[in-house]
Formats: structure tokens, sequence, C-alpha cells
């Protein structure tokens, strides 16, 4: 069966005609009388009574007629959907992030992104690494912005920025004058620590068994905005994203002596499933926020954009 022989049948169902109906789409009236033909003998059943000129519906093909239409109408609605999702007019993207890049780099590339394609639905889920790369790999992500190095075959990853991971330190702190420290001398300073899960964690409890030193503990199991918060109170120091540290309020920085503390962020995304087009403008809308000079100027030293022009 095929969907020319239901536009025809349905033509010649509402012309009650078959050379008017020939005419209204289009082709010759042998033509459409031919499919009509090879319709009624796929179905087994005649669809019109032709008497003497006279053309009406067979029983068979008053109760065919409804769902002929039904499947032309879902057909031409499918049709415009593709449309409408290729041309960026609608769609959706589930998109991951880290809350420090969630903080520092999505909140102006989502807005240029939703300026450009108003129509395409942006669904954020923030999380730690570990868990993004998971719900990746699971199929509930179209993309994350996570942090390298990612281990999982399943995943194609894109480098984005290389940042210094910096102290950061409340006001009143005994390090707020400093203008650098070496990670060892934080032996006996308390610190503000992450939960479980965060790659944050995990580079700074590395770095410190590094160093020779098991950190102490101000207070754990943070998310971003308490560490900061109990940070920027004087609990205890944090080491935090340099992009975050100088976007949070009254927080000093002091800059880790070498050898320092880096991390690159990166896109990742599955490598079995093609990207959407949105999804690849979303990703050029990110770049381009990165690459621009007014961008970059509100960046803290030691930053370094590694992403291809063309990611």
């Amino acid at each position: 069966m095929e969907l020319r022989q239901l536009r025809y049948f349905v033509a010649v169902a509402e012309a009650r005609h078959f050379t008017r109906a020939a005419r209204d789409v289009g082709i010759a009236q042998p033509s459409i009388s031919k499919q009509v033909r090879l319709l009624e003998e796929e179905l087994g059943a005649p669809l019109f009574h032709r008497v003497r000129g006279n053309l009406t519906l067979t029983p068979s093909g008053d109760a065919f007629l409804p769902w002929a239409r039904q499947i032309l109408s879902d057909v031409g609605s499918a049709v415009d959907e593709a449309r409408e999702v290729g041309e960026l007019r609608r769609g959706s993207i589930r998109v991951g992030a880290t809350p420090s890049i969630g903080t520092a780099i999505l909140p102006e590339a989502l807005s240029r992104f939703h300026g450009a394609y108003p129509g395409i639905e942006l669904r954020l889920q923030e999380a730690g690494s570990r868990d993004l790369v998971r719900q990746l790999d699971e199929g509930d992500l179209d993309l994350a912005l996570v942090i390298l190095p990612v281990r999982h075959r399943s995943l194609e990853t894109v480098p984005l920025l290389r940042e210094d991971l910096v102290l950061a330190v409340g006001p009143g702190h005994a390090l707020a004058d400093r203008k650098r420290i070496a990670l060892a001398d934080l032996r006996e300073t308390p610190l503000v620590m992450f939960r479980d899960g965060y790659d944050l964690r995990a580079t700074t409890l590395a770095a410190c068994a590094a160093a020779g030193f098991q950190p102490r503990y101000a207070i754990e199991g943070g998310e971003m905005d308490a560490v900061l918060r109990l940070t920027e109170s004087g609990i205890g120091v944090s080491i935090v994203p340099s992009m975050v540290a100088v976007r949070a309020g009254t927080l000093r920085v002091v800059r880790l002596s070498p050898p320092t503390l880096t991390r690159t962020i990166a896109f990742a995304h599955r490598r079995d499933r093609r990207l959407s087009r949105a999804t690849r403008e979303l990703i050029g809308t990110v770049v381009g926020l990165i690459r621009s000079p007014a961008w970059l100027a509100g960046m803290p030293p030691g930053l370094e954009v590694v992403a291809p022009a063309s990611a």
C-alpha cells in the first residue's frame, strides 16, 4: 500500500468522480483509476460502486475512508514536525553540567541560544561529572559539560577550556592577604570540602596525598553554593575553579604555587548517537562565547581556550 494510493482514493471519494479527482490531484484519469484498483486488490474488497457513471462508496470504502484521511493527516503532521525540528523551530536538548560550569559558562551561553532558537526547549541537569557520565551512558542526557578525563568507551569528548584551581578564602581569614601558597602549607588549615561525586573533591584529595598529607575538614559534603558561602563565612578554605572564585562575592583568591592544579572542561556525548542539529548549534554557541574577547576579558589569568573553532 502506497501513500499516493490513499491520496487518490480520498480524492475520488470526495469528488465522486474519477476524472474530476484526477484533475484535482494533477494526474491522468487512467493512472488514478489504476492505483485505486490496485488498492482494492490489496485490501481484497471493492471501495466504490461503479454503476452507469454513478460512483458511490461501498461499505468497505465507507469504513476505510476515515482511516485513510487519518493516515494522510498523520503523515503530513510528521513531515511538518521533521521540517520544524530540522529548521530549529521546535525540539529539545537535555544538557548536563557540573555546578561550577553552570555558574560560569552556561547562563550566558543558554541565553544566547534561547534568543536565537526560542522554539528549542532546554532541559538542564546539574550534577558532578561522574553522575553526568552515567546519565549520558544511560541515554538520559544528549550532551554534558564534564571534567576530563572521562574513561568511558561509549562517550566521545571535545575539550573546551583549561583553567587553574585556586584557593578561595573568606575576607577575614588569616590567609586572605596571601597572593600565593603551596598546597603543602595547608596541612593544618581546615578545608570546606565538596560532597562525594564532585571531581573537585577527588582532585583535591589526590593533590593533598601527593603533597604528603591528609587534609583536615572544617565541614564536608557540600554542593557548590554551600561550599562558597561556608568559605566566605571563614569556617574554612576551599579549592575551587578560578572562574567560580572570581565571581563569588567577597571571596579572596589565593593562587597555588607550582605545581599548580588545573582542570579541563569538555563536551561529552554518546558515540553511537548522531548529534541533532540543535545540539550542534548549542555547542557552537558555547564555543563562540568562550572565544569572544568580551567573555575572555572577564575571566581570571591561567585560563586557556582549547576548543577547536569548528567544535
